[in-house]
C-alpha cells in the first residue's frame, strides 16, 4: 500500500496508539471509509474511526484475532484503543504486495496457491467459528443501503449503473428462501469481502502471505466469497479467454463444482451492502 504524511497523521497517537513518538502515514488506498495509517517503519497499520463507529471497528479486531489463532495468514491485533475521541485498531502489516497490483502473469502463477489458501479458510471448522456473516444479514444491509440511497454505483456490474438500486434489489429477493436453504447446506468460514486487494502476496515467491480486512467474516455460503473473487480477478485477466481458463482452474484446484447462478446471486447483491 501506498501512504504518505497528511493533516490526520497525528490521529493514531492522539487515540492512544503506538508510542508516541513515531510517524505514522496516511494511506491513501482502500474503500473503507475509517483513517487508515502505516507505520514509518512499514510494520504497523492503524484504523481509526469516529466514536460512532467503535462497534464496528472493535468487532473487526475480535474477526482478526480469532482468525489469527486459527493458523489462517492475516494481520496480529497489536494494539486497541477507544474512547470519547474514538477508536483506533493496529494490527502487524502482511508484507507483501496486494494481489490486485501484481501483472495477469503472476497472478495466474499464484493462482493456485490462491485457491489452496481460500480452500484453508474454508475450511477452518464452522463450530468454531462465533461469527455470522450470512446471508440474513446481508440482506438487511442492502435493504438499509438501499432505503438511505447510500449504493455507489461505481461497485455496480456496469450493464446495472442505470438501474434503480430498490429494483436491483428487487430482483433478488424472490430467491432469498432458496439460498438461505443452499447456506445452510454449504456454511463455510467467509472473509466477506473476498476482493484481490484483501490478498497480499509475497512478491518472491507468490505465495498467499495473509489476508486483510476481515470486518465482514463470519459463516456464509461459500459461494459469497467465490463470487466476489472471481468477478474481480477478470479485472486483471487480459481476455474473456483467460478468465474462463483462471475459473477452470479455480474450480478444479479448490475441488468443488461452482454453481454459477449461485455466483451471481451473491455478485449482484454485494454491491448494494457498502454504502
Amino acid at each position: 500500500m501506498s501512504g504518505h504524511p497528511g493533516p490526520q497523521a497525528a490521529l493514531p497517537a492522539l487515540l492512544g496508539a503506538g508510542d508516541g513518538g513515531g510517524a505514522w502515514l496516511s494511506v491513501t488506498t482502500g474503500e473503507s471509509e475509517a483513517a487508515v495509517f502505516r507505520s514509518a517503519d512499514a510494520a504497523r497499520y492503524a484504523k481509526c474511526v469516529p466514536a460512532a463507529d467503535a462497534a464496528g471497528l472493535e468487532a473487526e479486531r475480535d474477526r482478526a484475532a480469532w482468525l489469527h489463532d486459527q493458523g489462517v495468514p492475516g494481520p496480529r491485533v497489536l494494539e486497541w484503543h477507544s474512547g470519547d475521541a474514538g477508536a483506533c485498531l493496529v494490527t502487524s502489516a502482511v508484507s507483501g504486495v496486494p494481489a490486485d497490483q501484481v501483472p495477469a502473469a503472476d497472478l495466474r502463477a499464484s493462482w493456485e496457491r490462491i485457491a489452496d489458501a481460500v480452500r484453508g479458510l474454508h475450511e477452518v471448522p464452522v463450530e468454531q467459528c462465533p461469527f455470522r456473516g450470512g446471508l440474513d444479514g446481508t440482506v438487511a444491509m442492502a435493504r438499509d443501503v438501499v432505503a438511505r440511497d447510500a449504493v455507489n454505483p461505481r461497485f455496480l456490474p456496469v450493464e446495472q449503473r442505470h438501474t434503480p438500486p430498490a429494483e436491483l434489489l428487487a430482483r433478488l429477493l424472490p430467491q432469498v428462501a432458496r439460498r438461505r436453504d443452499q447456506e445452510a447446506a454449504d456454511m463455510v468460514v467467509c472473509h466477506g469481502d473476498l476482493c484481490l486487494p484483501n490478498i497480499i502476496l509475497d512478491p518472491e515467491t507468490l505465495e498467499v502471505a495473509g489476508f486483510i480486512d476481515l470486518g465482514r467474516l463470519g459463516l456464509a455460503d461459500r459461494h459469497a466469497d467465490l463470487a466476489l473473487l472471481l468477478a474481480n480477478a477478470r479485472e486483471t485477466w487480459q481476455d474473456e479467454e483467460q478468465a474462463l481458463a483462471a475459473d477452470a482452474a479455480f474450480e478444479e484446484r479448490y475441488g468443488i463444482a461452482l454453481d454459477h447462478d449461485r455466483l451471481t446471486f451473491y455478485l449482484h447483491l454485494d454491491p448494494l451492502t457498502w454504502g
